[in-house]
């Protein structure tokens, strides 16, 4: 039929059924007759039911899963949010591990889902933070990384959160060991490389991280009163940080030198109790500290190998065994501090970084002079500035300045002579020119505060003028050991062995020399009352021998004299009655504190890194001879004294 024409009366067409009405059985599912019907339906016995487990899930269902999981946690619904959790959870004894390939998933799926885990997530993000991720697979060490990397980008708030976790992985006992029997076994120098080499991208990716990290650094150093271990381990991961991060450099050295210092002075307030000879035993018996270090790192042993003690130890023992680990820990540090300064001098300094001797000084004018009595860390800038003739004359400048300077408390100043005098005394490669140069500067010093003074002095005080005295005893300690240098004439060259008898040449010395000692030692400051009593002695001694200046006749008239008469009144209360022995207790606390900071350095391990520096005390030839027989003629006078004793005790017993 042409296209177009309209049907005709014979033409019979079909009638067309509707879309929406089939036959009921071309229909597989029977239509309910009323909305309000269900379908039964039925399953087929032979077929298996189940739960799929996470390790059947493919990353796509996990990472959906996980992500409509953080949807209604924010809507309130907290039970899939809760399943994620459970995965990074440590597990029970009687519950089975998550798998590593389940473990991966779901930290790939949150590494996808980052930007959903915002501060109402922070108990999940902490649970997968405390996972032992860093023992186990490099694939999965990397992907955790790639984890923390995309949180701390989009989510800042835990940026402090991560680098405490990683901080905790560099001290002696990381949590991030793996105790699972299923992995293998990490050894923890491995966990600490790992450890770092995340801390060094973060910090990359986000540089204002450095300064949260040095607090987190600061508040995780060990106390002093932990094994020598946990301090060894850390401050080597400290020092291997300054490494990638030479913005932190500077800080954490001086972070390591503060607590090295706290360390040193509690050993010293310990040993200020002991008897001379416990003390040098104490020093003997200190451990030796293995020399490899990555056996340390490794070591399974949380605590010092001599950490056990023996219940039936006395009080005394048990305390002298506290003394000696502290002992053996302050070394190790030194030791390791000296390893990573001497590595600093010898390695080309890049101009945006600070000279290890630089750092050495800040740490000296901030830490190490205003901590009194401080006895080795002191020795870390004894060694290193006689590297150097330049550093040398920049730290006597330093002592100097600060000596003098009336702005500063008078504490300050005290110390400050007590380092001049003492390096350059001890300092073996300290110039002679330095030497006198010293001599010089404090001499004009000392003149200047005689004049200043005398007019209105009444007799000795330590309290009106501590810095003079404290001068003047730097003049005769550093007058002992240095005394050649003073001399001028033919003697000036001669070694110490050669030394001629002074009663067959006389000495001559450099001009202000005998003046200096003069004006000062008679003046009405009268320093020889004041000064260290034995300093006092032993220059005495000393000047006398070589004929410079003759103190005897003044130190007997000094006994007369009670420095309590020029100090004001006395502490004790006018109603007690004063005795011998309180009279004595106070005429000493008027004296000078012998105390010079470059003393005889005995550490075991670290004194080989001033070997050659030092310059022992080795007395004078003839004077010791002389003192030595002086020794044994009183010796035999006791023994004879004895006999004779005995002899008449007999007598009259018979």
């Amino acid at each position: 039929m042409p296209v177009g024409t309209p049907p005709t009366a014979t033409t019979k067409l079909r009638p067309r059924k509707s879309t929406l009405s089939r036959k009921r059985e071309d229909d597989d599912i029977l239509v309910p007759s009323s909305p309000s019907k269900r379908f039964k339906v039925s399953f087929d016995s032979d077929v298996e039911v189940r739960l799929v487990e996470d390790w059947e899930k493919t990353p796509t269902v996990i990472q959906e899963g996980v992500r409509r999981a953080l949807l209604k946690r924010s809507a309130g619904d907290s039970t899939g949010y809760d399943q994620v959790k459970a995965v990074y959870t440590p597990v029970k004894d009687d519950q089975e591990e998550t798998s590593p390939a389940t473990l991966r998933n779901y930290t790939f799926a949150l590494l996808n889902n980052v930007s959903m885990l915002n501060k109402g997530c922070t108990d999940l993000v902490h649970a997968a933070l405390a996972s032992d991720w860093l023992g186990r697979s490099e694939g999965y060490v990397h992907l955790f990384t790639q984890f923390l990397a995309n949180l701390v980008s989009a989510q800042t708030l835990y940026l402090p959160d991560v680098l405490r976790m990683l901080v905790e992985n560099i001290t002696a006992a990381p949590p991030s060991q793996s105790q699972s029997e299923d992995l293998a076994d990490v050894p923890r120098s491995q966990i600490y490389q790992r450890a770092h080499k995340v801390i060094q991208y973060l910090l990359q990716i986000v540089p204002s991280a450095c300064r949260i990290l040095l607090t987190i650094l600061t508040n995780t150093f060990p106390h002093q009163t932990d094994s020598r271990r946990a301090h060894i381990v850390y401050t080597h991961n400290l020092l291997r940080i300054t490494g990638y991060a030479p913005v932190l450099q500077a800080d954490i050295l001086t972070l390591i030198t503060e607590r090295l210092i706290k360390i040193d002075l509690q050993v010293q307030e310990d040993l200020e109790d002991l008897a001379e000879e416990v003390e040098e035993g104490v020093v003997q018996h200190v451990p030796r500290a293995r020399s490899d270090i990555n056996s340390v790192l490794d070591d399974a042993q949380d605590s010092d190998d001599d950490s056990e003690t023996d219940e039936e130890m006395d009080e005394d023992t048990l305390r002298t065994q506290a003394i000696t680990k502290n002992v053996g820990k302050m070394d190790c540090i030194l030791d390791m501090l000296f390893t990573y300064y001497d590595q600093m001098v010898s390695a080309p300094l890049h101009s945006s970084q600070v000279s290890s001797v630089e750092i050495l000084f800040s740490q000296f004018q901030t830490i190490i002079l205003p901590t009194h009595r401080s006895r080795h860390t002191q020795f870390l800038l004894f060694h290193f500035v006689q590297q150097s003739p330049a550093h040398i004359d920049v730290f006597v400048g330093m002592c100097a300045q600060t000596s003098f300077d009336k702005k500063r408390p008078a504490m300050v100043r005290q110390a400050a002579a007590a380092y001049l005098a003492s390096f350059v005394a001890r300092g073996m490669h300290v110039s002679s020119d330095i030497v006198r140069e010293v001599w010089d500067y404090i001499s004009t010093e000392l003149k200047k505060q005689v004049r200043e003074s005398e007019p209105g002095c009444r007799g000795p005080d330590l309290q009106r003028y501590s810095t003079y005295y404290t001068l003047v005893q730097a003049l005769l300690y550093i007058f002992c050991f240095r005394w050649r240098d003073f001399e001028s004439g033919p003697d000036e060259d001669y070694e110490e062995d050669e030394l001629p008898s002074i009663y067959g040449e006389e000495r001559h010395w450099r001009p202000g020399i005998k003046e200096t000692l003069q004006l000062n030692i008679f003046s009405r400051l009268n320093p020889l009352k004041v000064c260290s009593p034995g300093i006092v002695t032993e220059f005495a001694r000393i000047a006398h021998h070589l004929h410079v200046i003759y103190v005897y006749h003044l130190l007997e008239t000094n006994k007369r004299i009670r420095l309590s008469n020029y100090n004001g009144p006395s502490n004790y209360s006018q109603l007690n009655r004063e005795t011998a022995l309180t009279a004595k207790r106070e005429e000493e606390n008027q004296h000078l504190d012998e105390y010079f900071p470059f003393d005889p350095y005995h550490l075991p391990k670290s004194k080989r890194w001033i070997e050659g520096d030092y310059r022992e005390w080795t007395g004078i030839p003839g004077l010791d001879e002389e003192k030595a027989a002086e020794s044994d003629s009183l010796d035999e006078e006791v023994e004879d004294s004895d006999v004779e004793d005995g002899t008449g005790t007999e007598e009259s017993n018979e």
